[in-house]
């Protein structure tokens, strides 16, 4: 190779001599160009001022028309932190407000996959005949609407009765008020109050039409929203209760592949442990209204089929619905009589000792294989966070956790 005019000369370390005047290899496209190749005017221009300056610091080149994006910053960088500090705060408050403003829809939801999951049994049972499911389910939710519609034709009439009764004795002649006004008692406070005059300023108020039509209109609302919430539970139970098998299969495929079977059975379990809740409150309640049925027809106190039938719904509410059917069965009952009142009283205090120590505590046992301490302690809890809905779904939630321990927690510390 010709290498005249080129000077090859080495250095010490056996490299080509590098002089002070040899020029710098060009930078590659679009990199910044280093700044020993710029001239002290170009060093010293303002890239905020110079758009040449601008174009040069940031590598603009037709790849990255507006300059090389810079390294990331790594996780550890204060800026970062603070980002997904505050991203993750900023979601957890979403997501609390969105639960918040759910919350209704949420509790429906669960009520209406609950009584799904109750009523599966016997779907189950009538596919065990040879019915299909789709059939079954049918046959199952007509026998829901009918009891529900047969408890309102039972219940409705005599309660309109009885309240056009009470009216009636409050404004006849020798009524209930009539005869406060002859009291004695009555009438000593009177002298000293003024309470009969005060009754009658608040009834000749100008504002106690406004009042009492404001209570309508909101008693209104309430029976609205209570008929919209139960019609939407049951076309939700219906739908539940025909995919029911669907969901759980897709329940169970979300668990690890080698875990699949194991968390079927417990699951098929739970969901045996729920219906059989749901049969054991059913029985229950059965039970005090039957009973309550044949006293008050001894007893001879009216409409005693629609006054049973509210013991039966009432007693299906954990711990406190009992006792509400059975005041309101006996306040009811003084009408009859005093002593009529007396012995329902007495009937219903007598009765709600034989189920809470005897009949509930073996149904219980049975169907739900959970202690009755467990059992008035979760009740107590759901109360106290959902109310009424949360006194019922909290037993059968008890029974699966502790199914989950036992099967679960407790084997693996024994493995420890």
């Amino acid at each position: 190779m010709d290498t005249a005019g080129i000077d090859t000369t080495e250095s010490d370390t056996g490299g080509p001599e590098t002089g002070a005047d040899t020029e710098l290899e060009p930078a590659e496209p679009g990199e910044p160009i280093p700044a020993e190749t710029l001239s002290p005017q170009e060093r010293a221009a303002d890239p905020i001022t110079d758009m040449k300056a601008r174009e040069r610091e940031a590598g603009v080149d037709e790849r990255f028309p507006f300059g090389r994006p810079g390294r990331p910053l790594t996780r550890s960088h204060p800026f970062v932190f603070g980002f997904y500090g505050a991203l993750g705060v900023l979601v957890a408050y979403m997501l609390v407000q969105a639960l918040q403003n759910a919350l209704q829809v949420i509790i429906l939801i669960i009520v209406a996959l609950f009584l799904a999951v109750g009523l599966n049994p016997g779907v189950e049972a009538l596919e065990r005949l040879g019915i299909s499911r789709r059939w079954a389910v049918l046959l199952v939710f007509l026998a829901l609407v009918g009891f529900f519609v047969g408890f309102g034709f039972a219940i409705v009439p005599p309660l309109s009765q009885q309240t056009t009764a009470i009216i009636h004795n409050l404004t006849s002649g020798n009524g209930y008020l009539e005869q406060l006004q002859n009291n004695p008692r009555v009438q000593d406070l009177d002298h000293r109050y003024h309470i009969i005059q005060k009754a009658r300023s608040a009834l000749q108020s100008k504002d106690l039409g406004t009042r009492a039509a404001n209570g309508v209109v909101g008693f209104g609302q309430v029976v609205l929203s209570g008929l919209f919430s139960a019609l939407t539970v049951l076309i939700l139970t219906l739908y539940f209760l025909n995919s029911l098998p669907s969901i759980t299969g897709f329940m169970y495929r979300l668990a690890p592949r080698s875990r699949r079977a194991r968390v079927a059975l417990l699951g098929d379990e739970i969901l045996t442990r729920i219906g059989g809740y749901v049969a054991g409150n059913l029985l229950i309640s059965l039970i005090a209204g039957v009973t309550s049925y044949i006293f008050l027809l001894i007893a001879g106190v009216p409409f005693a089929l629609a006054l049973a039938l509210l013991v039966a719904i009432t007693d299906l509410i954990p711990l406190v619905g009992a006792s509400i059917g059975a005041v309101f069965v006996t306040a009811l009952s003084f009408f009859s009589g005093l002593w009529v009142g007396v012995a329902t009283a007495i009937f219903f205090i007598i009765y709600q000792q034989v189920e809470n120590y005897i009949v509930q505590p073996r149904v219980m046992k049975r169907s739900v294989d959970v202690q009755p301490a467990v059992t008035i302690i979760a009740a107590l809890i759901g109360g106290t966070l959902l109310g009424v809905i949360g006194a019922l779904l909290a037993i059968p939630a008890a029974a699966a956790l502790a199914l989950i321990l036992r099967e679960v927690v407790m084997p693996r510390q024994e493995e420890v």
